[in-house]
């Protein structure tokens, strides 16, 4: 028997947080154990109900969800889901900043929603290939550098990547490179022609020495490091 998921409804729109308590409802893994209507309210009731999962609108009054992630994640209240639409670019690399374990469509199917929950609050990132397309032109862009280091996380750069960098084997590398290619792992394994079962091993391996919880943290090192693109 699965165990239940406690989830934790953020937007400032009440439509929008019945619409997926509503989807949510039917589900017998999934349990909405809050609503909030902004950053500030859903920190409160993160400290009083410890979701295993938050899914956040970014645009709120009073808090928004970029600084309500970065004080939930560093509190470890939760995992959270931003939520965002893909033309919204310019919050995707702050939302990955502050520690957001993936991302889902405003207009997510019922399907989606459920899928993207279970998924983080298992413990995997939710880096959909097209989001990660998005963050890796963006951190490709000139001048992205300087944006990225303005967010103010206080993530690790330059030497303190360098370091955490010279503790993974060439092999290790190599499968970074791909991670923040937005390759999958059955990617990587046809790319470096290799198996599947070696790959997660890679991978944890990586996520290890890196210091970082998912792909979503491998991604921005990757690309912070100048180990993929940079140029």
């Amino acid at each position: 028997m699965s165990e239940v998921l406690r989830v934790l409804l953020v937007d400032d729109q009440p439509i929008i947080r019945s619409g997926f308590a509503m989807m949510l409802s039917v589900e017998d893994d999934l349990e909405v154990v809050g609503e909030a209507a902004d950053g500030r309210e859903a920190i409160e009731l993160a400290r009083a109900q410890r979701p295993d999962v938050i899914v956040m609108d970014v645009q709120m009054p009073v808090m928004d969800g970029i600084a309500a992630t970065r004080e939930i994640v560093a509190e470890e209240l939760g995992r959270v889901i931003i939520l965002t639409t893909f033309d919204a670019d310019s919050y995707l690399f702050d939302a990955l900043r502050a520690g957001a374990s993936g991302f889902l469509l405003k207009n997510a199917e019922a399907e989606q929603l459920v899928e993207a929950l279970r998924a983080v609050g298992h413990g995997h990132a939710l880096l959909a290939p097209e989001v990660t397309k998005r963050v890796i032109e963006q951190m490709s862009a000139p001048g992205a550098g300087g944006g990225a280091g303005a967010t103010g996380t206080g993530a690790p750069t330059g030497g303190a990547h360098a370091e955490l960098l010279a503790h993974l084997t060439d092999r290790e590398l190599d499968v970074l490179r791909l991670i923040g290619a937005g390759r999958s792992n059955s990617e990587i394994a046809a790319d470096l022609v290799i198996g599947a079962a070696t790959v997660k091993t890679h991978v944890s391996s990586i996520f290890a020495k890196l210091q970082v919880r998912d792909r979503v943290g491998a991604v921005i090192i990757a690309h912070e490091s100048g180990v993929v693109g940079g140029g």
